[in-house]
This record gives C-alpha cells, structure tokens and sequence, in this order.
C-alpha cells in the first residue's frame, strides 16, 4: 500500500535519505567516460518519492517510458488502497459480510501470491491483519502523535486474528472464513507496483533502467560500463550505512521502524506490526532483502524484521530469499554470506557483523 506521510519532519527526513540514496545511484566509478543518454525523472506515487533512471534510451522513448511507469504505479495505488475507496476496499466491504464474491484473474493471481509468500513466512508477514493495523491508527494518511490502542481492544482482536489462510480462492472467487479478516498489502503492494514498472519498461524493449520508490528499488541491466549502485539507509540516521553494486536484474527493498511511526510519551511506535504480539515488532531497526522478484523481497524483509535476529534465517530459508541484512536494536550487523560478499560499508567504524549460514542457522562473529 501507499506509505502515507507521518509529518513534516519525518516527510523531510525520508526526503533527504532518499536524495542521498539517488546520487549514489548516479555517482561513476571512473572518470573514463561521461554518462550518455541517462534519464532521471521524480515524481510522487505510492505516497512516496519515486525515482525513474534510464540508461541508453532516446528522449522520445525515455518520455513514453516514464509515462508508463507513472500510470502503472498510480493503478496500482488506486487499485490496492487499503483505506481510501479502491478495489481492495470494496473486497474488504464484501468480504466482511460473509458474502463470496467473484474477482477478476489479476485480482485471484495477486492474491493468491500474498497469501503464499504469508504460509512461507509463517504469516508474520500477514495481509489479512488490517483492522489491528487499523486500530493502532496507521491506515490513515496523517497518523496524530495519540495514545496507542487500549490493551484490551488489542488482545480482543488478537483472540480472533485472522491470517491469509482465512481467505478462500474457490474458482473464481473469494470469500473469508474469518470475518475479522481485512486484507492491507502495506508489505507487498510496493514490490508488487515496481515489479509492473519494470515489466513495462521491458516490454519497450528497455534493458538498463531503475525504479525506485521511496527506497526501494529494482534495478536492470547496467548504467554503461558499470553497475547500479544502490545505498543502504542507516536506521539510525538520514545517511547511507552501505552500498551494493546490482546484478543484471535484481530488487532491493528494507523495512524498517523509522519510515512510519509516532510517539507518545517519549515511546516511539512504528508501523509494522507483529501479528503474534499485536504491538510494533521490537529488536530489530531494519531488514533488507536483495532478490530478483519486488513482490517477494518485499514481503521478505517486513518478515524478516518481525522474526528478529533470532528467527530470521529459518524465515528467510523458507521465503526462499538467500541475500539478507537485518542490523538489530544494538546496531549488529546479521547478514547471510552472500549478501557479505557484497556489501560495502561507509562507516567510519567497522560495525559488528554476524554471518549466518541458512542451512546451519550458526552465526560466526567479525
């Protein structure tokens, strides 16, 4: 779902993390050759920032491109909205009378994916939670600086939650054995829209282009001689804590607690929700995911976040992402060996960093 904005100082704090992750995007690794024919357009979508980079494309093809890209990512926003009227609102209105409703094939095939990557991540990544989302006020586009939910209303949603298995796809059909279920696709929807983008940019037969949204991104083929390099926010800062070079064709997406929160008596309470506890995910500042497919590395490190530095390799193994980074609330840095072999630091100090290995699940210090 779109990410709507908390206020004006978190607004400019994501603005100013974003820029910064745009001109490393830009940044040569010689002098040998000037950039040709790069395209670069911003614009708002999803409620957040959107980066379009195009290398080795015409102006006239570029401006098509774009064009699409900007369609594209805004019918996904109107589509999948989970508070303002949309389809999925209308889903959700039908669904929580007990009806069975039919859906179109785009609408089942959607579905139908959220609700696989959710049994793979033993639902901690979990759609079908949107009234508890709801309920700590995040399915609005201004959230106040309030009182979290009473307890009480937490835990009686909590004795009935539903997940994605709740939702039955008969056919062509849907229909919900929970009536509390209501689907929010805050976790996917984004990787789902980038993943449209850059299919159809592709089918313009574009082989070397980005397509950034807010931070997360999938990146295909190469900017000239080089890769694209991509920074990594620091979840403790506006800066970059690391970079990564991309392969051919490759999505990189983080969660984490500082893109969506309020406080309220010095406590902080961000957005992603641990559907075991009902409160926001604790232990864990972010979570990143390098993947060839958006949806999934979407989905994947809103998972990965919720399972901690504990539980995150058994998570990843399933959700079949072998490229992770999640830096926990003491700043250690857990990473799988192949996401080591790639990531360059920009720290001034070397940070603690722990290797695991997803079949042995053991984590060796550096």
């Amino acid at each position: 779902m779109p990410i709507p904005k908390n206020s004006k100082q978190q607004l400019r704090t994501r603005v100013l993390s974003l820029l910064l992750i745009i001109i490393l995007t830009s940044l040569p690794l010689s002098c040998s050759k000037p950039p040709q024919q790069h395209h670069k357009t911003q614009f708002m979508a999803l409620g957040t920032l959107v980066t379009v980079s195009l290398w080795d494309v015409d102006d006239e093809l570029a401006a098509k491109a774009i064009s699409a890209v900007e369609s594209e990512l805004n019918h996904v926003s109107m589509t999948w909205h989970a508070w303002q009227p949309s389809t999925l609102t209308k889903i959700n209105d039908a669904l929580a009378t007990g009806a069975t409703i039919p859906a179109d094939p785009a609408t089942l095939s959607l579905l139908s994916r959220a609700r696989d990557l959710a049994r793979r991540s033993d639902q901690l990544f979990n759609p079908a939670i949107g009234k508890l989302i709801a309920l700590w006020g995040f399915q609005s586009d201004d959230r106040p600086d309030a009182p979290p939910p009473p307890k009480a209303e937490i835990e009686r949603l909590l004795a009935n939650l539903p997940d994605m298995n709740n939702l039955i796809i008969e056919k062509q059909t849907l229909r919900s054995t929970n009536m509390d279920l209501k689907i929010d696709l805050g976790g996917f929807a984004k990787g789902f829209a980038v993943d449209q983008a850059i299919s159809s940019l592709q089918e313009m037969g574009i082989k070397n282009a980005i397509v950034n949204a807010g931070g997360d991104l999938r990146a295909i083929g190469a900017h000239g001689e080089r890769p694209w390099r991509i920074g990594i926010r620091d979840p403790q800062s506006a800066g970059i804590i690391a970079t990564i070079d991309t392969g051919d064709d490759e999505s990189v997406f983080t969660s984490g607690n500082y893109e969506r929160f309020f406080t309220y008596d010095g406590v902080k309470y961000h957005h992603i929700i641990d559907p075991r506890t009902g409160y926001p995910a604790v232990g864990t500042l972010s979570a990143t995911v390098i993947h060839s497919d958006a949806s999934t590395a979407d989905a994947a490190a809103t998972a990965l976040l919720i399972a901690g530095s504990e539980n995150w390799q058994k998570i990843a193994r399933q959700m079949g992402v072998s490229q992770v980074m999640l830096i926990d609330s003491k700043m250690r840095i857990h990473m799988t060996p192949e996401m080591n072999q790639r990531v360059y630091f920009r720290t001034e100090t070397k940070p603690e960093i722990i290797i695991s290995d997803l079949d042995t699940q053991s984590g060796n210090q550096k």
